[in-house]
């Protein structure tokens, strides 16, 4: 069980593209060193204590990952030999249940299904031989999780500590149409500066995302509470002492150490006293009735329903509170939904809209359609890259929200 004794592991946190930026400066703020960062992955060490704070609490990633084996790899059979050498039989639990999802760059492979399910039963067969039986597995987010990344002939296989992605709160049931993923619209309201302590405005909330997304951060509130599973939950040893380990006094102390399970409790307890105040104004609206009422409904599921004002009507009529603050919108691109000819007035509303009734606001829009941010007409401090899903997009980050041409206020 050296997973849970080992203290200098390599932690990789995968992201979506473009947002490695944001969660490397999320990590940071909880107190981890970067020791390497690509487009999508962000490197420190620690021990699983840190893997469970990672997935706790960052409000960007997708998962949390622990390198097990990486190697040349060419064939489906190279893949599984390697994967059999791995000793599952100290990592998952005999009658236990685990998962498998990969990611697969090679040429060889035109079905990219076949690596999990190659990876699948290289593990079982493993743990069929070593114990005499073997852990049922399959696509559900209930047990362990295993990661494979198979590029071009390497791959990397990783225990994943987080299993369903971490993307994946759970509390957006009714998504809506085109809606904005959690991970990006945290990442939006973190590239706007906002401090939780001023009003935030959504118009056109869709399904809620960015209202519900900045409520969790104004209580600072961890995310992954809202999750009931965390992979790292399956791992074998998880209930059981690890010496040396001290758990929280609130909990009881075994005389030679605790369990993962103990510092599991401890962690959530910490972020739990952590939590702030809610002292910000939170309003979302949207034109359709039934747009506003999924949005208050996974706000309810959220846990923030109560911090958040909801109002059906068209975004320029908005309330917007005398105290500044910032104002997010994510209109239609022309790409998923309306074409681009319908959606220039629009966008020129949006922009009268913002500097008629926010003069002096963070202005924030986000688009995949960079002819139709043009529309908008206001002067911009930043165009920050993000990726919605496939497209290509920008955060427009309006100070002021000032037509191009006016003279900037002091």
């Amino acid at each position: 069980m050296k997973i849970w004794t080992d203290k200098n592991y390599p932690i990789i946190v995968s992201c979506a593209k473009e947002l490695s930026k944001w969660t490397a400066r999320e990590m940071k703020n909880l107190g981890y060193s970067i020791i390497d960062q690509t487009e999508n992955t962000v490197v420190t060490r620690g021990a699983m204590r840190d893997m469970m704070v990672l997935n706790l609490k960052l409000r960007t990633a997708h998962r949390v990952l622990v390198p097990l084996l990486r190697a040349d790899c060419r064939t489906i059979r190279d893949l599984y030999e390697l994967v059999k050498s791995i000793d599952w039989e100290n990592l998952l639990e005999a009658d236990g249940y685990f998962s498998v999802s990969s990611i697969v760059h090679n040429y060889r492979i035109r079905d990219t299904r076949i690596p999990s399910l190659y990876t699948k039963d290289a593990i079982a067969d493993r743990m069929r031989e070593k114990c005499q039986r073997r852990p049922d597995s399959g696509g559900e987010n209930i047990g362990a999780a295993v990661f494979v990344y198979w590029e071009k002939d390497q791959v990397i296989i990783y225990l994943d500590t987080s299993g369903e992605p971490l993307s994946k709160r759970g509390y957006r049931k009714i998504p809506g149409s085109a809606p904005l993923q959690e991970t990006l619209a945290a990442a939006c309201i973190m590239a706007m500066e906002w401090n939780g302590n001023e009003p935030f405005l959504s118009p056109m909330c869709g399904s809620g995302t960015p209202a519900i997304e900045a409520a969790l951060m104004a209580l600072n509130r961890a995310p992954g509470f809202l999750k009931t599973h965390f992979a790292f939950q399956s791992i074998k040893g998880y209930n059981r002492i690890i010496p040396g380990e001290k758990a929280n006094n609130n909990f009881s102390r075994q005389k030679y150490g605790a369990t993962p399970e103990q510092i599991w409790k401890e962690i959530q307890t910490k972020a739990k006293e952590e939590e702030k105040e809610f002292k910000s104004r939170i309003i979302a609206t949207d034109i359709s009735p039934e747009a506003v009422e999924n949005a208050h409904s996974n706000a309810i599921l959220a846990g923030v329903a109560q911090y958040i004002e909801f109002k059906a009507c068209d975004f320029a009529e908005t309330p917007v509170p005398e105290t500044k603050g910032r104002i997010f919108f994510n209109p239609e691109y022309g790409i998923r939904l309306g074409t681009e000819e319908e959606l220039k007035p629009v966008y020129e509303r949006i922009g009268n809209f913002l500097n008629e009734k926010c003069r002096g606001w963070v202005g924030g829009l986000i688009t995949g359609n960079p002819e139709l941010a043009k529309c908008v007409n206001l002067r911009y401090r930043n165009r920050v890259p993000f990726l919605n899903g496939p497209i290509d997009c920008r955060l427009f980050i309006y100070d002021g929200c000032e037509m191009k041409g006016e003279t900037l206020h002091e």
